[in-house]
């Protein structure tokens, strides 16, 4: 991450010129992986971040000694515990926003997410796993866009972004789960941008394919590995910097008009 760090040093130079220039924005499941980057891209654009985490305070401290390293003066970043599947913990999260920043959330980012690396076919997943992946999905993402839309600052700049994945677009074997929990959100991204209507809130949807995390490995063989990069016309995995990016744009004036869509982040795989 050393690279994002000199990013970081050199944007925050340029002062008003950045971007997103002191916009509030709230990233779950940002202590590592892709949340992770897409927290440190947000910031390298100016934006303050909250870095929320459900377990490990360890690793989100870090995501914040790295962005409030680089400022001389004003808080930049803070970390917050919350489970983005209960309601009550999701508003504590936009408080402290509120509260550490003194100014109302511009840009939510749901990133968190879980993954059931036993890769089970339908017949072999149980309850208690598909429920699981629903609760933290499809819920947590319904209650963060619920609390989003309420609390985001109108007016223009507002914007709901979501990760969802591209296998809700190539309904591959082993993920039905979790390709079904991300199929919600996308339908439910869609509905919400049109909802919005009036309120200068943008709500997308950005759907990775195969990003070289530790939720990607977890639980895959070498020859599981090598299947998806020989799938990937790229030939390669993903990295999160090809995804944090796209969502950075999405973040900002610029994808104004792009409004109620998913955007697939894959190299071409499907």
């Amino acid at each position: 991450m050393a690279e994002v760090n000199v990013d970081i040093a050199q944007q925050s130079s340029q002062g008003q010129n950045l971007p997103l220039q002191d916009r509030v924005a709230i990233v779950t499941g940002s202590s590592r992986g892709i949340g992770k980057a897409i927290a440190l891209h947000l910031a390298s654009l100016g934006a303050k971040l909250v870095i929320n985490y459900s377990s490990n305070s360890t690793k989100a401290d870090d995501v914040v000694s790295q962005i409030n390293s680089i400022s001389n003066s004003s808080l930049r970043a803070i970390a917050v515990k919350a489970n983005i599947s209960d309601p009550d913990q999701v508003k504590s999260l936009f408080d402290a926003a509120e509260s550490a920043f003194q100014s109302p959330v511009n840009i939510l980012v749901n990133s968190a997410a879980v993954l059931d690396a036993k890769y089970p076919s339908i017949l072999n997943t149980t309850v208690e796993d598909f429920d699981r992946t629903f609760e933290v999905n499809a819920r947590g993402a319904f209650i963060c866009c619920k609390e989003g839309a309420s609390r985001i600052k109108r007016g223009g700049g507002g914007r709901i972004i979501c990760l969802t994945t591209s296998l809700a677009a190539a309904f591959k074997p082993g993920y039905g789960a979790y390709t079904a929990s991300k199929a919600a959100v996308e339908a439910m991204v869609k509905i919400l941008a049109k909802e919005l209507k009036g309120t200068g809130i943008t709500a997308n949807c950005v759907a990775p394919g195969p990003i070289a995390t530790d939720m990607f490995y977890n639980g895959r063989t070498e020859e599981m590995i090598k299947r998806v990069i020989d799938e990937c016309p790229n030939g390669r995995l993903g990295q999160t910097e090809d995804v944090a990016p796209v969502v950075g744009f999405l973040a900002g004036d610029a994808s104004e008009w792009v409004n109620g869509q998913v955007i697939r982040v894959n190299g071409g795989y499907n």
